[in-house]
C-alpha cells in the first residue's frame, strides 16, 4: 500500500528559479535582465508592476486629500447585541452564550454579548451575559428572571 510518503512529483511540475546576475554563461548575468538604466532597471523600482504604495503619480495622494476627524480607540469593545424578542423565542430557561451561539443569535460565542431591551418577556428565564441594557434588566427581573454578569 501506498503512503503519503511514496508520493512523487510529476515529472516537468517543478522549474528551478531564475539565478540573476551569475556571471556571462548564465544568461542572465551582468544586468540580470534588467536592460540598462531605466526606472525599471533600479533597485526597489517605481515602473509598472511595482513601486510605492499609495504612490499616486505626484498627484496629491487620496489619504492626504480626505480629512480626517476623530480618532479610533484601540481598547474598544465591540459587543454582539441579542434583543429580548430573540430570548422569547428560545425554548431554554437557562440561556449562555453557547445557548444563543448553538442557536445562531450571535456569530461567535467567544466574543462579548450584551443584550438589549427591545421586545417582551413572558416567562421566567435566567440569562447570562457579558452586559445587559437597563430595559433589558429590569424586564428580564420583572417576568421573574435573573441575570448573570460575565466576566
Amino acid at each position: 500500500m501506498e503512503g503519503i510518503h511514496d508520493l512523487n512529483r510529476p515529472e516537468g511540475s517543478h522549474r528551478d528559479r531564475k539565478r540573476l546576475g551569475r556571471g556571462p554563461g548564465s544568461g542572465t548575468g551582468k544586468t540580470a535582465g534588467k536592460g540598462h538604466k531605466g526606472s525599471k532597471a533600479r533597485a526597489g523600482h517605481h515602473g509598472p508592476g511595482g513601486g510605492k504604495p499609495a504612490y499616486e503619480g505626484g498627484q496629491m495622494p487620496i489619504a492626504r486629500r480626505l480629512p480626517k476627524r476623530g480618532f479610533t480607540n484601540l481598547n474598544r469593545v465591540e459587543y454582539q447585541v441579542v434583543n429580548l424578542h430573540q430570548l422569547e423565542a428560545l425554548p431554554d430557561a437557562e440561556i449562555t452564550p453557547e445557548v444563543l451561539f448553538a442557536n445562531r443569535l450571535v456569530t461567535r460565542a467567544t466574543l462579548p454579548i450584551k443584550i438589549l431591551g427591545t421586545g417582551s418577556l413572558s416567562r421566567k428565564v435566567v440569562v447570562a451575559a457579558h452586559a445587559f441594557s437597563g430595559s433589558a434588566k429590569s424586564k428580564i427581573e420583572a417576568a421573574g428572571g435573573s441575570v448573570q454578569e460575565l466576566g
